[in-house]
């Protein structure tokens, strides 16, 4: 039977678990010998995973927990403190993409952005500090993007959502640094999974052919489309990551994840702010809207 010392267990709380990088940390994490609490909305989704987590001969125990919903997020963690006494880690990893230029993104639209991909990673986090406080021992993991560092058109709400988680990150990273409570930020690149689905990831004002930023909008979208379809990151390359953060006994603040994004990031340390808007901004504007 497992420990119930909270610093030997080694359980962890994800969400956003149902599918894409989520469902496969989760798994991962499992296979990798933890005890998987995986956050799902949809319960329809459990039995399936907890198979899937069994075949790979895991522990993993699904959850129903919506992020934005406070009542959800209370019952999520009183059930895996009734289970295990004490939550060893969180992997905020839920979140949402809504693209469209700003103009065409609504109040009500970038409010939802920001429930999901912040403040319900806050609230989660407001939630988990206390019971790993008095053990001195505990894990959080952020998941962010290449999109946290650097902007791009037509995502405005979610940039300015996984900048805000960054910056969150970092400051937490300072105050929970002192108690052994780690906290550590994934960056990955473009991952090819269904958060990208065409349907799903754009704001309904975005094809609203009143919009002065319609031709612009499609073609960034053409160009991200190509992105997504030449991707070489991998949900478990990401997992694999978080796994690190996990286990590392001195893990990074940052893990950034993928070729293309450490080459971006790289090219923006080296070069002065000037040079490198005109090299990389200027293309993307150049390809997006002919160089206006």
């Amino acid at each position: 039977m497992q420990s119930k010392d909270p610093k030997t267990t080694r359980n962890v709380l994800i969400t956003g678990a149902s599918r894409g990088i989520g469902r496969e940390t989760a798994l991962t994490l499992a296979e990798k010998g933890f005890r998987v609490w995986a956050g799902v909305r949809d319960p329809g989704v459990a039995s399936e995973l907890e198979k899937e987590a069994a075949h790979r001969a895991g522990i993993l125990h699904c959850v129903r927990l919506d992020v934005t919903d406070e009542v959800s997020r209370s019952q999520a963690i009183e059930t895996i403190l009734e289970r295990d006494h004490c939550i060893h880690a969180l992997v905020n990893n839920a979140g949402i993409v809504r693209l469209a230029y700003f103009e065409d993104l609504t109040l009500e639209e970038i409010r939802e952005i920001f429930e999901a991909n912040l403040f319900g990673a806050m609230a989660l986090t407001r939630k988990v500090i206390p019971v790993m406080r008095p053990a001195r021992n505990g894990r959080i993991v952020m998941m962010s993007s290449i999109g946290g560092r650097i902007g791009s058109m037509a995502s405005t709400g979610y940039a300015a959502s996984k900048f805000a988680l960054e910056g969150f990150s970092e400051s937490l990273w300072l105050e929970l640094a002192p108690l052994n409570i780690h906290v550590s930020i994934i960056e990955p690149g473009i991952v090819g999974t269904d958060i990208w689905d065409r349907e799903n990831r754009v704001a309904h004002g975005a094809r609203d052919g009143s919009s002065p930023y319609q031709d612009w909008f499609e073609r960034a979208q053409t160009l991200a489309d190509s992105l997504v379809a030449s991707a070489t990151v991998t949900p478990r390359q990401v997992a694999m990551a978080v796994h690190r953060a996990l286990t590392e006994p001195r893990p990074a603040l940052r893990y950034v994840i993928g070729n293309r994004a450490k080459s971006v990031l790289a090219l923006r340390r080296v070069l002065p702010n000037w040079l490198f808007e005109k090299v990389y901004f200027g293309q993307i504007l150049k390809r997006v809207t002919g160089g206006r």
